[in-house]
């Protein structure tokens, strides 16, 4: 670990980047390719602990759809993450991983993917070229504030496992991150920093997350860890705007996750804090059309169980069929017009989002209004904040990493264009 640089040390401006995530680490190369002095700290033993988690399936870095697509996966705050995707979007991005020494190729649900599908190379040959650009990496660092100093510089404050220090810096970009993977890292601590020094917030919410359902025992000793797949799911949001999905999902304890919720989740949430719940309309057979359906429940079993039959003539088996036991009740499946409707439209209570923590990402954080064009703070000049700590969302299937890359992009950019002027 090498020791901060002061303004006094050095003839090039000097600039603390914190947070060793990918937004971070994106505003590092942006300053650094700019002929200024970057150090960076994080609370963390070594940085992108989060990035590599989020690899360990297979590192999803962007997506391949048109632009127009791609920029309404950030709904409500598609027109500022827009500009942000015009500087560094989804095809600037893969040639910078190639720039990296890495190739990508998109797979078949157009996400985009290093070749290898890790995260680790990725990561170990950027922190390579960072270092090679001259930025310092001080890791174990927690950021407690900073104060302006009398000229006019800013004066940090680290708590270490050598006590506090104290660096002073011309300007500091915040990429600290959302409110879920504590342990990773993004703990949500410098919510109370910025609300103290009067900044406008979003209060952090859990996005891409699972729900809970009313499970029943039997559900939940059996079923739980089973996927649900190639269903259909569709809800109604407050504005009456129907939103539908296609996909797979796990049943868990608790109640459910996987890519079709995360997909959902935000109007999920939503609707959840509106009215206390929401009921999301799952077609368990959604290559099949409900005359089929009928056609098939209704069809003379003999002396099979009805379990068999639907088995044989639906192919509808295991966790599905225990979720129709969840949703319907036990005399209704006797009545073949019932089970047929509800094997197209089964009513699925969620009841509340599973905690922060859990959450793959968090909406909330720094309002856009808070920030200038520039993704500085207006009431705090010299101070920049990217990533996930901005109040935005995406579902997974790379928009995350793009969106953070691409802030840390226009935060390294910001900084720039302040100190020329």
């Amino acid at each position: 670990m090498t020791s901060p640089t002061t303004c006094a040390a050095s003839a090039r401006p000097v600039v603390a980047v914190v947070g060793a995530g990918p937004a971070g680490l994106m505003a590092a190369e942006v300053l650094a390719s700019g002929g200024v002095s970057v150090d960076v700290y994080d609370a963390m033993p070594s940085a992108g602990r989060k990035l590599l988690m989020a690899g360990r399936g297979g590192l999803n870095i962007t997506h391949a759809e048109p632009d127009e697509d791609f920029r309404s996966r950030y709904g409500a705050r598609q027109s500022e993450i827009a500009p942000l995707l015009d500087a560094f979007g989804p095809a600037a991005l893969r040639e910078w991983v190639h720039q990296l020494g890495l190739t990508t190729f998109v797979g078949s649900s157009g996400r985009v993917f290093p070749t290898d599908m890790k995260a680790a190379p990725l990561l170990r040959a950027w922190l390579q070229r960072l270092r090679a650009a001259g930025v310092r990496f001080h890791v174990r660092h927690r950021c407690c504030g900073w104060m302006r100093t009398g000229d006019g510089t800013l004066q940090l404050a680290f708590s270490t496992a050598q006590g506090e220090q104290r660096p002073q810096v011309q300007a500091v970009v915040l990429a600290l991150g959302g409110g879920s993977w504590a342990r990773l890292g993004s703990d949500g601590k410098w919510f109370a920093l910025l609300e103290q020094a009067g900044i406008e917030l979003a209060p952090l919410r859990p996005a891409n997350c699972g729900f809970e359902a009313a499970w029943s025992q039997h559900l939940r000793e059996r079923f739980a860890g089973q996927p649900i797949k190639a269903v259909s799911a569709s809800l109604l949001d407050a504005n009456g705007v129907e939103h539908r999905r296609r996909g797979e999902f796990m049943l868990t304890a608790t109640g459910v996750e996987g890519g079709l919720i995360y997909a959902l989740s935000a109007v999920l949430r939503d609707t959840i804090e509106a009215a206390g719940s929401a009921t999301l309309h799952l077609d368990l057979l959604p290559e099949h059309d409900a005359a089929r359906v009928l056609a098939e429940v209704g069809r003379a079993r003999g002396s099979r169980s009805l379990a068999s039959h639907l088995q044989s003539r639906l192919h509808l088996k295991g966790a599905k069929v225990a979720l129709l036991r969840e949703c319907l009740a036990a005399d209704a499946f006797a009545d073949p017009a019932q089970l047929a409707a509800t094997i197209k439209v089964l009513p699925l209570r969620l009841l509340a989002t599973r905690p922060l923590d859990e959450a793959i990402s968090s909406a909330g954080g720094v309002c856009f209004a808070a920030l200038d064009e520039r993704l500085m703070l207006k009431k705090l000049p010299g101070v920049f904040c990217a990533g996930e700590m901005l109040d935005w969302e995406a579902p997974t299937g790379g928009y995350l990493l793009t969106a953070c890359l691409a802030s840390g992009h226009a935060a390294g950019r910001g900084v720039r264009a302040w100190l020329r002027n």
